[in-house]
């Protein structure tokens, strides 16, 4: 599909326009590492996991594709198109971060962990988008990955703050009468702050290009205005995705069910395979809790080393490629933890996922982005979200039946299943078309 050229951006403007996704992993890295263990705190049982965390991919699969139609639908002299989502979806996301570790019960902390999530969501789909607006094709590979390197630097960090707590602030990490660990609630309000700071930095320094006919824009806008038209263009999508984006789902699916598998059941399964605790009210269980940030902090800082190694890869290969290699890498690194005893020995595979999290976080939005028209971008980039969701909702399903009645809630198995669905990806990547890349290489 041809586009018109963009101007070339700097480095800097392109650090600027996505140092807010700092900040959104910061609220993303803090609910997939702690959720499972602020979960089993309050009282889950090991096989409602994956149903308790349901409330997550259901809220991106109703807010993003509405984000993505009202930013492609959106206009201000001032802030723009993409931006007043950036603003008011830090402004939400941080007062929920706020309240998620102060829950007292499981079902308010479902309800939190909607709250934070859709929020997050408001906040994040058009930053999917900024970079199809404000880049040409040929930086847009590049632009996915300064994206992951900030998505790596703030999953690094958040997953170890309760850990830094812990070990070098010396604030408890046990459970007082059923509570949330201090050291889980000001890592949360730490998170809370560092995502308004961020996102606000992109807002600030970032600006957007008006439409380069706004009589044109008014009129379509105008044209779409209305619950029902809304309505009817967002599902109508489905039918008119291009074929890139068809092919691409497929390979998300089986990727995002195995994501889901490792952000529910690492803490339960390294808990009870390494630190031999099934209690989570006990010491053992959260300190295997601080372990699993650890772990998770690895594969954020090894994504953030990849984010500017893969593109250069793809340069010399294709994109396809890289994602399958990435892919297949991370597959058998998950399936890996299953004979590991030892938790110095659990950080390596995660430098296997760190690697897949990178293409992940990058090759399937360069590929999408080309194959997309440029007055649609939010949009299309909303719907895809939907094969990021819907997996993790077939997974939060299924999962725990699997676990009970095939695994003897062995949660490590889980983790095994999840390594297969990955590598079974990588090898879905070989029947996409990735026909933008091959028109930069002409």
């Amino acid at each position: 599909m041809h586009q018109l050229a963009k101007p070339k951006l700097s480095f800097w403007q392109i650090w600027h326009m996505s140092f807010g996704f700092f900040g959104i992993q910061f609220g993303f890295a803090l609910q997939n590492t702690n959720t499972s263990r602020i979960f089993a705190t309050l009282g889950a049982d090991i096989d409602s996991l994956s149903i308790l965390w349901l409330a997550a991919p259901i809220t991106g699969l109703l807010v993003q594709p509405i984000i993505g139609y009202l930013s492609d639908n959106t206009w201000h002299p001032k802030w723009g198109r993409r931006r007043p989502f950036f603003f008011i979806g830090s402004v939400l996301a941080s007062i929920a971060m706020f309240l998620m570790p102060n829950s007292s019960v499981l079902w308010m902390a479902v309800f939190v962990l909607w709250l934070m999530d859709a929020s997050i969501n408001v906040s994040m789909e058009p930053f999917r988008a900024f970079v199809g607006d404000k880049l040409d094709a040929s930086q847009q590979t590049g632009g996915f990955a300064m994206q992951t390197f900030f998505i790596g630097c703030g999953g690094v960090i958040a997953s170890l703050l309760p850990t830094i707590f812990t070990d070098y602030l010396g604030v408890s990490n046990v459970p007082v009468n059923g509570a949330i660990p201090d050291t889980v609630r000001y890592s949360f309000y730490v998170g809370g702050s560092v995502y308004f700071l961020a996102v606000m930095w992109t807002v600030l320094l970032s600006k957007e290009d008006a439409p380069a006919d706004m009589d044109a824009f008014l009129a379509e806008r105008a044209a779409n205005q209305g619950l029902g038209k809304a309505v009817k263009e967002i599902l109508g999508g489905f039918f008119k995705m291009p074929k890139t984006m068809v092919q691409l789902a497929i390979v998300q699916f089986f990727t995002w069910v195995a994501l889901f598998a490792m952000w529910v059941y690492t803490t339960p399964s390294i808990a009870s395979g390494v630190f031999q605790s099934s209690d989570a009210q006990s010491s053992a269980y959260q300190e295997a809790g601080n372990w699993v940030g650890i772990m998770f902090a690895m594969y954020g800082g090894v994504s953030a080393i990849a984010a500017f190694l893969l593109p250069m890869l793809a340069k010399v290969t294709s994109r396809k490629f890289v994602h399958l290699l990435c892919l297949a890498i991370g597959g058998f690194s998950l399936i890996s933890i299953f004979a590991i005893t030892s938790k110095e020995m659990l950080l390596l595979p995660m430098v296997g996922v760190g690697i897949a999290w990178a293409s992940v976080l990058t090759m399937p939005y360069a590929i999408l982005a080309g194959a997309l028209p440029a007055n649609k971008m939010g949009y299309y980039m909303g719907l895809f979200n939907f094969f990021v969701v819907i997996p993790q909702i077939v997974a939060g399903v299924v999962l725990g039946a699997i676990l009970k009645h095939f695994f003897a809630n062995q949660s490590v198995k889980i983790l095994m299943l999840g390594g297969a669905c990955m590598v079974l990806a990588g090898v879905l990547t070989l029947f996409v078309q990735d026909e933008a890349e091959k028109a930069i290489t002409k």
